[in-house]
This record gives C-alpha cells, structure tokens and sequence, in this order.
C-alpha cells in the first residue's frame, strides 16, 4: 500500500484552513497513487495554541471528522491525523483514522504525555493498542512520545501490527528520534513504522520534520527534510512476512525473564 505522509503544521488554530491543507494533499497522495494519508500530531488544530486547544476541541464523530471523512471518499483513500478530542470534560491528544469509504476505523488517545504543555492541556489515554484493516494490513497508532517507549511499539507487535502510523511534534534537540530510533523500532519489532511530524516554529516549539516511513529491515524508505512535504513509500506485505520469517526477535523472547520490567 502506498502511502503518503503530509509534513505540515497547517495554519495552527484553523481547522478551516487545515481542511483545505489536508483536502489538497489529499488529492497529491490520490494522484501518486497512495490508498493512505497521514498528518502529524495536532494537524487539525495546530500543537502550540495554547488555551484555544481546549475550545477547538471536538467529539471523535464531530463536525470535522466529517468533513475528512468527505476529503477522504471524494479522493478515495484512507486519512489518519492527530486532533484535540473532547470527551465529556476531557480533552485527549488524539488521532483518528478514516477509510476511504468515510468510515471511521479507529481513534487513539495518546497515552505519555510529554511535558508540562501536554500535562497541562491532556487527559492521557489508557489504550496501548488501537489497530484496524486496510487493504489486509493491520494498521495501528501511537503518537509521538509514545513511540519513544520500547514497550509500546512491541505490544504492537505482539498485536500483529503490520504498519505503525505516528503523528509527530518533534521539536529540536530531538531530531535523532526520526533519523535514528524509529528505523531502530521498525527493526527490533518487525513492522513498518510511519513518523509523521510538524515543521517550523510554534510558539516556544521549533518542529525539525524529517517525517520518515521506515521498513522491517531498519531501513528508512522516504525521508523529507526541515520544510513542508509530502513525501510517499510504498507497505510491501510480502516483503514484511519475509521479514518476520528470517528476523528471529520476537520468536526468540523470554517472557518469563521480563517480569521485573513490569
């Protein structure tokens, strides 16, 4: 499966202006022949805005869910982009995935919180794994921080994600995350791992982009620089089966020895 990873960071505190962002990648992504977009972390709304995240905030099934749901069937292909949702008095650092149908398949509620903005803005989630089908992959979501723990993307894996797709706000000093770590994670848990991030400075924030879709192999199969993006790569199933065939990690645990990580 093709696909397509949108780095932007939008025109942060528009959803109007994001829609229109996100429906013209869309039709990018649809021409090159992707069946998957992907945002980064808050493209919806924009990271770095402070209080209006919590009045830009919205029910998974909201109004904009909608519209992207619309953006989705009219280019025909499925979206996943990160959102402030609102849950009763909640609101979560979120990130939904739309299939190309228009329906929703999915909505992850980030689980580690990065700092005292999140901390102060966020509810965290409770779900490690939240996965649905697309074209016969097993798709799942992290999102950014939650990446940078091993035990979430091999829970993942123990799940049968085949692909795992995470929307990013990755800031300077941190840029090694997206060169080094997630081809590292993409290795060690035998998946594809999709790293979606922002670009350009938000408030106290300098977003470094290097959005990249590594393979099981550890090998990076796109990588976009430090400006705006959109950049593709191709999810070869048969590729990743053979993978898992000769990479022994996972047959090769020792569960029993790893009660005191818990």
């Amino acid at each position: 499966m093709r696909t397509a990873l949108l780095q932007s960071s939008g025109r942060p505190g528009s959803t109007v202006e994001n829609l229109k962002v996100l429906d013209e990648a869309a039709g990018r992504a649809a021409a090159a022949g992707a069946g998957l977009l992907l945002t980064p972390e808050m493209f919806l709304t924009g990271y770095a805005i402070g209080d209006e995240i919590g009045r830009l905030a919205e029910p998974a099934d909201g109004d904009c869910a909608d519209a992207i749901a619309e953006i989705a069937t009219s280019h025909g292909l499925a979206i996943a982009y990160g959102y402030p949702e609102r849950a009763g008095e909640a609101v979560f650092n979120s990130a939904q995935l739309i299939s190309a149908d228009g329906t929703r398949l999915a909505n992850y509620r980030k689980t580690h919180l990065f700092g005292c903005f999140e901390r102060d803005h966020f509810t965290p989630g409770e779900q490690q794994v939240v996965q649905a089908e697309i074209d016969g992959l097993r798709v799942g979501i992290l999102i950014c921080y939650d990446v940078e723990f091993p035990e979430n993307v091999r829970a993942h894996a123990l799940a049968g994600t085949d692909l795992l797709v995470v929307p990013t706000a990755q800031m300077h000093p941190f840029q090694f995350v997206a060169e080094s770590m997630i081809p590292v994670r993409a290795f060690e848990s035998q998946m594809y791992v999709a790293y979606v991030n922002r670009v350009g400075r938000e408030g106290e924030f300098e977003f470094v982009g290097l959005s990249t879709l590594a393979g099981p192999d550890g090998i990076a199969r796109t990588r976009a620089g430090r400006g705006e993006d959109l950049v593709l790569a191709d999810v070869d199933p048969a590729f990743l089966a053979a993978s898992r065939e000769n990479n022994p990690y996972l047959r090769d645990r020792r569960p029993g020895l790893y009660a005191s990580l818990v």
